[in-house]
């Protein structure tokens, strides 16, 4: 079992040109790492979030490591207003949106007896609902250009199970169907609609939430005995954002050893 992470890797322009958007994009995890890894594949990238500093940030931090300063769009996936409104202002941005990532989604530990409404509908609005709405909202788009590929971020525990996560298992379950629903719709006029499934991506903001000694015994259930970096799952999301994955769709990808 080799815990060892594997070198950055060299970008070859597998998104050269393409307009893409990617929700949740501020902080340190799987949204920036795929904003950030778009940019680098020659993407022209719009990143949004609910946090307008924490956004600005990020677009600073990519303009640096990258040399290209993505466009930002404060958004609260929430709002459907916010969610249209991200939409057009990418798409007059970019002059059409090619790839929609929607990653926004939210967590929380409570076992379901203790779990209360409120809990359980914010992880439901934001995880599921919050991709029902930027996914509608881009397929609108993307079905009246007769071309674009969504990318949504599920999650391995929509087919498994975990002690906890009631809430957020079936929300990412959800996001599942609904990926599997959304492409057959979109098929006809050649848009793609797939989803990756990570179980564990690593980042500082994880390591502050998760209870003490939980991430060590998720890390121990994976095969190479470590949580992948934010970029290693940003990295299938590029691929299946690119042209190399054209006869992909409806497609739900693990990013981790665990699937059932």
């Amino acid at each position: 079992m080799s815990r060892e992470i594997p070198p950055y890797p060299v970008s070859h322009d597998l998104l050269a040109g393409k307009g893409v958007v990617v929700t949740a994009a501020a902080g340190t995890g799987i949204g920036f790492a795929t904003a950030k890894r778009c940019a680098e594949e020659g993407a022209r990238v719009v990143i949004s979030d609910h946090h307008e500093r924490r956004l600005g940030e990020a677009a600073d931090t990519i303009a640096a490591e990258v040399g290209e300063r993505p466009h930002t769009i404060v958004c609260d996936v929430t709002d459907d207003a916010a969610v249209q409104a991200l939409v057009a202002g990418a798409a007059a941005h970019l002059e059409g949106i090619d790839v929609m990532v929607n990653n926004a989604g939210l967590g929380g530990e409570v076992d379901l007896v203790d779990m209360t409404d409120d809990q359980w509908s914010i992880v439901l609005d934001v995880t599921l609902n919050g991709t029902f709405r930027t996914t509608r909202a881009a397929l609108r788009h993307m079905l009246a250009r007769g071309q674009g590929v969504i990318v949504n971020n599920a999650s391995v525990l929509g087919w498994r199970a975990q002690r906890g996560q009631a809430h957020y298992a079936a929300a990412k379950a959800g996001v599942m169907a609904l990926t599997r629903c959304a492409a057959i719709e979109a098929a006809d006029v050649g848009v793609r609609v797939n989803a990756v499934a990570p179980s564990l991506a690593t980042h500082p903001f994880l390591t502050k939430v998760m209870a003490d000694g939980l991430l060590e015994e998720l890390e121990a259930k994976e095969a190479f005995g470590r949580g992948a970096t934010p970029w290693e799952v940003a990295n299938v999301i590029v691929f299946l954002a690119s042209d190399y994955s054209s006869y992909m769709t409806g497609e739900v990808v693990a990013v981790s050893s665990q699937h059932p």
